[in-house]
């Protein structure tokens, strides 16, 4: 039975949001700890503001979700109060402004679908106008021609499952269709003359191919090496290289420069052991790239000269984090950006690109909570089966006991993701509770190269799931863990992690938390959009060629072997790992005799984006751990 947003829907007793002890957590001897006495609504309003754009005149907009989801704001001076420019009861997906006028662009969509639609708006002389109109298709921002007359985008109107390249003009209500595919690509900018545009084309998470497309002629020109990442791709100033981070001869991501008149790469930046994870270049011959170092980020702003970096700069930032995000302004003399770590929450910074000064213009909210309460994680290694080492974070409670302290193992998604130390709510919600949270970027994740990456494809997924019971072998022997007491947690591909750990190792979870996540990889790549097949088949496996195998290693399968209470999250509106994914492991897991509870938003889809669900959904998931764990 679906289970919406407003209903009663527990197998289990239970505290109410009313009762303190949900609100700060309880000790095994049933003292409640008052030290932390912060809410998990509390938690989740803290604010964060990040995708910053720069006007021509110097403004700075950027999406928070101070209403309750995320939505346009501007700001004009540095911490200055901002000004709201959307009204949207859904969420706002980018905002981009034009090069040439005091508009932006934005994408929003309904119910979480992800069919975004794109609106053009002076933010002081006003309606929005919707551009697009097309709420049956996907649109994807390709960014502003350098006149602000034009504009391109991707779309999958033609084809659900493929996607085309448009160019509208900004006063116009129909696009002209430029470029065909039979695949997943994107719009990736504008050459500084306006006569080009970029293209990339993804096949799999690690293979893209980046190409030249002229909109007038339709001429179209694949560059680069097949079977490699093409990450960040941007125009350089002079429109004769395109710039990315590429492993195509490496590892890891470098950065490097691709002839556009097909003459080949030359290195710009070798990031090393750590790959370069970022880059964005304005036409003035200023560049900016970030290097990924063990999850924190390495900002270095400098100026092209003939494909090399030169008068270098490294802006620091309040704590180690991460940042990213970059908007430039029209003249070059100011990079945007938003930054964080677990112990500041996001804002956007401005950088001086000659000097490296970094001033911030936002002040979003910490709802009250003191920045000192927020916990700072460690990053550790641990040992897996096979001796390799395994990077993790774990974030202490305050005043952990000793044998005492309950963890909950939380799984990234993707599986091509990488937890970073960034600023997560949900990680400060669990310590102010007690709980120690446990990170892990296991097999398969992001990050640490393109090997590293692929231990986890197809027959070898659960390897992947292995290094999570070597997790729970490594704080079954912290002196601070509580053995007993280790759940393990997870939304979309770490979803499917932690129902495969609660099926393949039941006696090592006392709980489990599972948020849109992947139940049947037979029947999620059956009913996933058809846009994401092709890609999502290249990391898991086919439906013709590997069925069986694919039967085998879902969780699905094997649900009578699970033991432990799980809770079950989803989105109605789900378009990447549909709703069913949730219903059937419910079902399957309640005749089994499991303690089940389950939680579908209807106003939700890959996640959950607005405020009022989000604290729905973990203040159940706070209650379930204090039930079980």
């Amino acid at each position: 039975m679906t289970v919406s947003s407003r209903s009663a829907d527990s197998v289990t007793g239970g505290l109410n949001r009313g009762d303190r002890a949900f609100l700060v957590g309880v000790r095994r001897d049933g003292v409640v700890d008052e030290s932390h006495a912060f809410d998990v609504e509390r938690y989740l309003t803290v604010r964060n503001a990040y995708g910053a754009s720069v006007s021509p005149n110097g403004r700075v907009a950027f999406l928070t979700d101070t209403t309750g989801v995320p939505q346009v704001w501007t700001v004009d001076v540095p911490e200055a109060w901002p000004d709201q420019r959307t009204f949207l009861d859904e969420r706002v997906m980018f905002v981009d402004y034009s090069p040439t006028r005091e508009e932006f662009a934005y994408g929003a969509d309904v119910g979480g679908n992800e069919r975004a639609d794109l609106y053009l708006l002076d933010p002081d002389d006003g309606p929005p106008v919707n551009l697009t109109a097309r709420p049956d298709a996907k649109h994807r921002w390709g960014g502003w021609a350098p006149d602000g007359d034009r504009f391109a985008f991707a779309a999958n109107r033609r084809d659900r499952s493929s996607f085309d390249i448009f160019v509208q003009s900004r006063d116009a209500t129909a696009a002209d269709r430029v470029h065909e595919t039979d695949g997943w690509v994107d719009a990736a900018g504008w050459s500084p003359d306006g006569t080009r545009i970029a293209v990339v084309e993804s096949r799999s998470s690690y293979d893209q191919s980046p190409s030249v497309l002229d909109p007038k002629t339709g001429e179209h020109t694949v560059l680069g090496e097949d079977d490699a990442r093409h990450r960040g791709v941007e125009w350089g100033p002079d429109g004769e290289y395109l710039y990315c981070g590429t492993d195509r001869a490496s590892d890891t991501l470098r950065l490097e420069r691709l002839a556009v008149n097909g003459s080949g790469y030359d290195i710009v930046v070798d990031g090393g052991e750590w790959g370069v994870d970022g880059v964005s270049i304005h036409e003035g011959g200023r560049i900016a790239y970030s290097r990924n170092v063990d999850g924190e980020t390495e900002l270095t702003v400098g100026l092209l000269d003939e494909g090399e970096v030169v008068e270098t700069v490294r802006p620091s930032f309040p704590s180690v984090g991460v940042a990213g995000g970059a908007g430039w302004s029209a003249g070059g003399d100011q990079l945007a950006l938003a930054a964080s770590s677990r112990v500041d929450n996001t804002n956007i910074h401005v950088v001086d690109p000659k000097t490296g000064q970094r001033e911030r213009w936002t002040c979003a909210s910490t709802a009250g909570i003191p920045r000192e309460q927020f916990q700072a994680p460690d990053l550790i290694r641990y040992r897996t089966f096979d001796g390799r080492a395994i990077p993790a974070w774990l974030t202490l409670p305050p005043d952990p006991t000793p044998g005492e302290t309950p963890v909950v193992v939380e799984v990234h998604g993707g599986p091509e993701s990488q937890r970073r130390p960034g600023f997560n709510a949900v990680t400060q919600i669990l310590c102010s509770r007690g709980y120690a949270v446990f990170e892990p970027n296991v097999r398969g994740s992001a990050g640490y190269g393109r090997r590293y990456a692929s231990l986890d494809d197809v027959e070898r997924r659960m390897d992947a799931v292995a290094d999570l019971e070597a997790a729970a072998d490594w704080l079954t022997d912290h002196s601070l863990v509580d053995p007993d007491r280790i759940a393990v947690m997870g939304g979309s591909y770490g979803g499917f992690m932690t129902l495969a750990a609660l099926t393949t190792y039941p006696d090592r979870w006392a709980a489990g938390v599972d948020v849109v996540g992947i139940a049947s990889f037979v029947t999620f790549l059956k009913n996933t959009g058809d846009w994401r097949r092709k890609l999502r088949e290249a990391e898991y496996g086919s439906l013709d060629a590997d069925r069986a195998l694919l039967e085998q290693l879902s969780p699905l399968s094997h649900i009578d072997c699970i033991a432990a209470p799980l809770f079950v999250l989803h989105g109605e509106n789900d378009p990447r790992v549909p709703v069913d994914e949730a219903r059937q492991v419910v079902t399957a897991a309640r005749e089994q005799g499991v303690q089940v509870r389950e939680l579908v938003f209807d106003d939700e889809g890959h996640g959950f984006s607005k405020l009022e669900n989000r604290v729905e959904a973990y203040t159940a998931v706070a209650e379930f751990l204090a039930n079980h764990v």
